[in-house]
């Protein structure tokens, strides 16, 4: 009897599927998708999967395809409007321009600065809440062999625990003889939040080694071929380079746990948002390592004559309690103080000729600061700053903005810096196999103030104005040897920048524009930047194929003025001011041609096409050639589980 009404049930359900179907053109078909249809659960919309910074500001997954996704699809996966590339990636980054402004620590940092562009740092490190496991995928090719991945997993395994992780591997070998870059980044993350709010954590831990070879850049004679553009050395790897022995890696650990507790929950409307108290450590190790198998003479004397190793590290851990304090009408009260220990140097001792250097630099410093932010009448007003109270260095930083929104699409803001804290450590210790490269200095801090207004307003004109002024600067030069070596300049920089967005549309067409005027009203011997910069896209939008593709193909400018661009010193890992050589300003073109479909969006660059026609003879820094001409694709792929 059973099976006769399971036959009956299931002729009857195909008879009412027939008959709703009967005008299709296959009801079987259309049944059967009904059917799965109704099985699928409910998509979860996209803005629940979030991700929150170390500041908890939060944004939500993108799988859009716009103009700024094209510029953001490379090494560092950020807009690096103002960096000059070199000539393979995962290189150091030629600065044409500087952000003052962001800059606030309060304690010197870790050298070797020209290879920590794609270091991750705290602020680097994003966490994530998503109602179904997320995974992203990041692919882009590189030069000759080797490729670049960025692969993120995240899963929440309830409503209050969020689990990611992440690498990033980059394997390149370059046109350019001894050129191999190996690079990567993992990095784990955890967060949690208790079910009545009361207690949450953010935790991560990151793991990154960061290999260049490095070759000195080009020989003369080679210099010569290069800028005579000789077809016969089209192929780079027939240029000779200064040495093939030699590598660089910065090496990095870092622990690090934010966590608070409410010390009681939110009532009603009137009643305190937040009364926390929280406690945040981060443990950093960091080690830059330069190696060479046998002594070079662009670097002068040296001790040893083969297997040269010098050797840099810095362990910091930073203990800090805060008590965290928010009221509507009031707004956000932060109060904290920290400790943090410091140990940076090398295993030997120097005894030179002209003085002793010692091999460490260690101590511990006490800080205290503080933050607010709040809203009255439309304006939000933000403010932080930091002191050290005691121990070897000094230093402070006050920052405040203040933004008044005047439509629901434009705002204005106005910022505020003054940051003092010393140079960073390789300006005071430095030991090396070279023996120029050795030194111990009793430098001044550096004190800056930085002052700027920042407009958006789509419709119009997004525009940034920064005035900015150092007192004691420290910098890398050229002494009368020839050698590189650290200075500090005794009278002020100043120097200002104005920067203007704005894109312009015509039915499908578009043209997005990004222009930079900077000057440098005093210290033009110590810093040196292009007074124009600018980036221009013509391009066109569509959907194709019944909408199952979103493209958008055109042509992106890139160009910046004469200037005495900073050359680069492998021993180091730092960026040095020369002013010998004004290098000329250059113009670079690239055809692009991306596309979406669903949540894979898919980028093809015809890189420099410009030098196809012209040659190409420009530099990313003295002796460093520019990139030339070349293919490359990858695809960014999001997929919701």
């Amino acid at each position: 009897m059973k099976q006769g009404f399971l036959i009956f049930f299931l002729i009857f359900l195909s008879a009412q599927g027939f008959s709703q179907d009967r005008n299709s053109r296959n009801p079987n078909i259309n049944r059967k998708a009904s059917l799965e249809n109704e099985a699928l659960p409910e998509k979860a919309p996209i803005e629940l999967y979030k991700i929150i910074s170390v500041e908890n500001d939060t944004t939500h997954v993108d799988t859009s395809l716009t103009i700024y996704k094209d510029y953001k699809f490379n090494y560092l996966r950020k807009d690096n409007f103002g960096l000059l590339e070199f000539s393979n990636v995962g290189r150091p980054y030629n600065r044409l321009t500087y952000d003052f402004i962001e800059e606030q620590h309060i304690l010197p940092q870790f050298g070797a600065q020209a290879r920590h562009f794609n270091f991750m740092e705290v602020d680097d490190i994003f966490y994530y809440h998503v109602p179904t496991p997320l995974t992203e995928l990041f692919f882009k090719t590189t030069f000759e062999q080797g490729q670049l991945v960025d692969a993120l997993f995240t899963v929440n395994t309830s409503e209050q625990l969020n689990l990611s992780i992440a690498y990033k591997g980059l394997r390149s070998l370059g046109q350019y003889q001894h050129m191999l870059t190996s690079t990567g980044n993992f990095r784990a993350t955890i967060s949690y939040s208790s079910k009545n709010d009361r207690y949450g954590l953010k935790t991560h831990f990151v793991s990154q080694d960061l290999l260049n070879q490095e070759n000195g850049g080009l020989t003369p004679n080679s210099l010569t071929q290069y800028l005579a553009k000789n077809p016969e050395f089209d192929d780079r790897a027939r240029l000779d380079v200064n040495f093939e022995n030699a590598e660089s890696t910065l090496f990095g650990k870092r622990f690090y746990l934010d966590h608070h507790y409410n010390l009681f929950q939110k009532k009603d409307s009137l009643a305190p948002k937040a009364f926390a108290v929280g406690h945040k450590i981060n443990h950093t190790y960091k080690k830059y390592q330069f190696e060479q198998s046998a002594a070079n003479d662009l670097f002068g004397p040296s001790f040893e004559q083969t297997n040269l190793r010098d050797q840099a590290r810095l362990t910091s851990t930073y203990n800090e309690l805060y008590l965290s304090f928010a009221a509507v009408k009031l707004g956000q009260v932060v109060a904290r103080g920290g400790v943090t220990h410091y140990d940076y140097g090398y295993n030997t001792l120097l005894d030179l000729e002209d003085g002793f250097i010692v091999n460490r630099l260690q101590g511990d410093i006490v800080s205290a600061g503080g933050s607010y932010r709040g809203q009255l009448a439309g304006l939000e007003f933000e403010a932080e700053g930091d002191l050290n109270l005691v121990g070897d260095f000094k230093g402070y930083n006050v920052s405040s903005s203040l933004s008044y929104e005047l439509t629901p699409d434009i705002s204005l803001a106005a910022m505020a810096n003054v940051n003092d804290r010393a140079p960073n450590y390789n300006f005071l210790l430095n030991q090396s196999d070279y023996i120029n490269y050795n030194w111990q200095t009793e430098f001044s801090n550096e004190s800056r103030q930085s002052l700027g207004v920042a407009l958006k307003a789509p419709g119009l004109v997004d525009g940034l104005f920064e005035f900015s002024t150092i007192n004691d600067m420290a910098f890398f030069a050229l002494n009368e040897e020839g050698l590189v070596k650290p200075f500090q300049f005794e009278d002020q920089v100043s120097v200002f920048k104005i920067q203007g967005q704005r894109e312009f549309r015509l039915g499908k067409f578009a043209l997005n524009n990004t222009l930079l005027y900077q000057n440098v009203l005093d210290g033009q011997e110590v810093l040196n930047v292009p007074e124009f910069v600018t980036r221009n896209t013509l391009y066109y939008s569509d959907h194709w194929f019944r909408r199952a593709l979103y493209l958008q193909t055109g042509f992106t400018l890139n160009y910046f003025t004469n200037y005495q661009m900073n050359g680069y010193d492998p021993v180091l890992a730092e960026f040095y001011v020369q002013n010998e050589v004004e290098f000329e300003g250059f113009p670079t073109v690239d055809f692009f041609f991306n596309g979406k479909i669903r949540q894979a969006r898919i980028f093809f660059k015809l890189e420099h096409i410009n030098s196809i026609f012209q040659g190409n003879n420009n530099f990313s820094a003295p002796l460093y050639p520019y990139r030339d001409f070349s293919l490359r694709f990858g695809l960014v792929w999001n997929m919701f589980m």
